[in-house]
């Protein structure tokens, strides 16, 4: 399935040519609510909705409120939970959100506005996007890729999407959803590769062995890219945003080891190697001793790679691999 926001604004594009549609993100959270910030929703004038809030516990009032009249300026800011904008419909976890509401009028402008978000969500390109209430947004321009930092109080942060606010000036930085690189298939990578593309990453494998690729590449989900090169090949091209997580799962050192020589010069947020505990210390060595890696690149590297799950068949490995990637993706 698509990354959750790309979805929200595919539906938004079909939505506006013939109809206003209220764009909803969730800017931040008090307690533990639901949907983290930076989460998207879109709803049509009709009530029809893709994406969510807060996992349905105040869609239907929001919904009602817009059937009734509601949210008509460009933009504003409303908060759901005790003190917000609906006291009465506290959320059942107990926490807040602040959401921020865009009306977007049916036509071309909405169109090309929305386009441009999708493109950020799609691929490498990074949109520095602000808002100053009650207007609509009227600054949306390209800026550097950025996994962590921006200029302007931060108040947090969704995957690559950043939040801030200074006033009545809202600002979010969007770009790429989280990326895996897969280099080298196997049984363990057909896994990791099913569950990455379950959880929104984009993902891609990078496999040059003709029989690897007769033997695997029919069995993979068909939203997996697959690049027909040498993994370490791939990496020295094309590089990486700091929002991706690249693993080597074959055993074979001759892939496994020339992609990590490569990709700790890449700004990816986890770099991982399969092995057992012995194999992982020489080949830690091997990077060492051949590779040149300085310490502080070897400690970049997780070998063995993954939560210690004690899993022993591919799918278990390969959950214990996508577990400690998600881990680290939500503590940058």
């Amino acid at each position: 399935m698509q990354n959750l926001d790309r979805q929200v604004i595919a539906q938004s594009l079909n939505w506006v040519a013939q109809e206003p549609v209220w764009l909803c993100t969730v800017l931040s959270t008090y307690g533990s609510s639901p949907r983290a910030p930076g989460a998207m929703m879109v709803i049509s004038a009709a009530g029809l909705y893709r994406g969510s809030l807060s996992g349905g516990c105040v869609e239907e009032d929001f919904i009602g409120r817009i059937r009734a009249g509601a949210f008509r300026d460009g933009s504003q800011i409303v908060r759901y939970g005790d003190g917000g904008l609906s006291p009465d419909r506290a959320l059942p976890c107990g926490g807040k959100l602040d959401i921020l509401i865009e009306m977007l009028p049916a036509g071309p402008g909405s169109v090309a506005y929305l386009s441009r978000l999708g493109q950020a969500l799609a691929g490498y390109l990074s949109l520095r996007k602000e808002v100053i209430l009650p207007h609509a947004c009227r600054y949306l321009e390209e800026c550097a890729y950025s996994s962590g930092t921006i200029i302007n109080t931060i108040i947090d942060t969704i995957d690559s999407t950043i939040v801030s606010e200074e006033g009545k000036r809202i600002g979010l930085t969007i770009a790429a959803a989280p990326r895996l690189i897969i280099a080298g298939l196997s049984q363990v990578a057909l896994f990791c590769a099913e569950f990455s593309v379950a959880l929104g990453f984009e993902t891609i494998v990078c496999e040059h062995r003709p029989d690897a690729l007769q033997n695997f590449v029919s069995q993979l989900n068909r939203e997996v890219i697959v690049k027909e090169t040498f993994p370490a090949h791939y990496l020295e091209k094309e590089g990486c945003h700091g929002n991706t997580a690249v693993v080597a799962l074959t055993h074979d050192p001759r892939i496994d080891d020339l992609t990590m020589m490569e990709a700790v010069h890449t700004d990816s947020f986890y770099l991982g190697v399969m092995g057992s505990v012995r194999n992982s210390r020489q080949r830690l060595r091997r990077l060492e001793n051949i590779g040149g890696l300085t310490a502080g690149e070897l400690a970049r590297i997780h070998a063995p790679v993954g939560l210690d799950l004690g899993g022993k068949t591919p799918a278990e490995i390969a959950l214990a691999v996508m577990a400690d990637i998600v881990r680290h993706k939500n503590r940058q």
